[in-house]
C-alpha cells in the first residue's frame, strides 16, 4: 500500500477509535505528510522499509530548517504514534522510534549578537523623527532589560519609573519582577514620552507604553518585524529576532563578570539550568577568541 492509503487508515483510526478532533487530525495529517516527502526523497517507498537513521536524518533536516524545538517535537511525536499504528496492525513487527531521544532533550546554543552590532542597530534608530525616536526607545530598553517580547509589548506606562531607573513586568506564571534600566536607556524613553501622544488618533487612548503605526499598542509580531527591520538595515546576517536581543542582554552581562544568580533574577528564570546555557556561549566564546589570537592557539 502507498504512504497516503496508509496515512486515510490512520486518520480515521484516530478519529473513531481514539475520538481525536478535527484540527488534530489535521495537524498529524500535515506532519506525516512531510515526513513521507522526506522519504520519497530518501528513495523509501514502502513503510517496511523504513529505518531508524531514516527519521534520524529528516528530525536533523527539521532542525536545519531552523523550526523551533516544540515543532520538531511535535512531529516526532506524530511519527512516534503513527509507527506504534503499523505495529498495532501488524504492518510491521518492530517499532523503529522506540528508541528515539526526545529532541526537547537537544542543547542548542543560542544564536546572540556581539556588542558591535547591538551597537550598530541601536544607532540606526537614532533620529528626529518620531518613528526613530520611538524605535530608539524600543531597541534601548530590549537592550538594557533582556525583556521576552511579550513582556515589553504589555508594559504600560505606569510600568515604567526613570526617576527610579527600573521597569516592573510581569513574566511567565504571572511572576512580577524588577529590572534596571541604564542612563542610556532612561535617555531614549524620556525623548519618547514627549513625542508618546503623536501616535495617537485624536480622541482615541492607551495605556501601552510602545504605541503602533496603527495607534495601539505593539503587538509581539510587531515588535518582531521592528528588530528583523533593524538587523536588515545594519547587514547582520543573523537569523535576528527580540529573543536573540535576550540572548545578547546575558551573554554580555556573563562576559562581563556579572553572577550567574543575577542574569538568572534579571531574564525571570525561575530554574537556573535554563540560565546555565549562556555560560556555554560564552566559553565557546572565549575559547574562538584564545585561538585567534593566542600566539599557540
Amino acid at each position: 500500500m502507498s504512504f497516503t492509503t496508509y496515512l486515510t487508515l490512520f486518520t480515521e483510526f484516530l478519529s473513531v477509535e481514539k475520538g481525536l478532533a478535527d484540527n488534530s487530525l489535521i495537524s498529524y495529517e500535515r506532519d506525516l505528510k512531510k515526513y513521507f516527502v522526506f522519504l520519497q526523497k530518501k528513495k523509501v517507498s514502502d513503510v517496511k522499509s523504513i529505518t531508524k537513521e531514516h527519521i534520524v536524518q529528516f528530525l536533523r533536516a527539521l532542525r536545519d530548517e531552523d523550526l523551533a524545538v516544540a515543532t520538531i517535537y511535535r512531529m516526532l511525536v506524530s511519527i512516534k504514534l503513527f509507527h506504534r499504528f503499523l505495529v498495532r496492525e501488524k504492518v510491521i513487527r518492530e517499532d523503529v522510534t522506540e528508541l528515539l531521544d526526545s529532541p526537547k532533550k537537544w542543547k542548542t546554543l543560542p544564536e546572540f549578537m556581539t556588542r558591535a552590532e547591538i551597537e550598530k542597530m541601536i544607532e540606526l534608530s537614532n533620529g528626529r523623527t518620531r518613528f526613530c525616536v520611538r524605535d530608539n526607545a524600543i531597541l534601548e530598553l530590549f537592550y538594557a532589560t533582556g525583556l521576552r517580547v511579550s513582556e515589553l509589548a504589555s508594559l504600560t506606562l505606569n510600568d515604567i519609573n526613570l526617576d527610579g531607573k527600573y521597569v516592573r513586568c510581569i513574566g511567565k506564571g504571572s511572576k512580577e519582577r524588577i529590572v534596571p534600566i541604564g542612563r542610556k536607556a532612561v535617555h531614549a524613553l524620556e525623548k519618547y514620552e514627549k513625542i508618546r501622544s503623536k501616535f495617537l488618533k485624536p480622541g482615541s487612548r492607551s495605556d501601552r507604553l510602545f504605541i503602533s503605526n496603527k495607534s495601539c499598542g505593539f503587538t509581539r509580531k510587531g515588535l518582531h518585524d521592528l528588530i528583523k527591520k533593524y538587523a536588515r538595515r545594519a547587514g547582520i546576517k543573523k537569523n535576528i529576532s527580540p529573543h536573540t536581543i535576550r540572548h545578547s542582554f546575558a551573554t554580555h552581562l556573563l562576559e562581563g563578570g556579572v553572577d550567574l544568580r543575577i542574569v538568572q533574577e534579571l531574564l525571570g528564570h525561575s530554574d537556573i539550568s535554563t540560565t546555565q546555557i549562556y555560560t556555554h556561549v560564552s566559553r565557546d566564546r572565549l575559547k574562538k577568541i584564545h585561538k585567534e589570537f593566542h600566539p599557540r592557539g
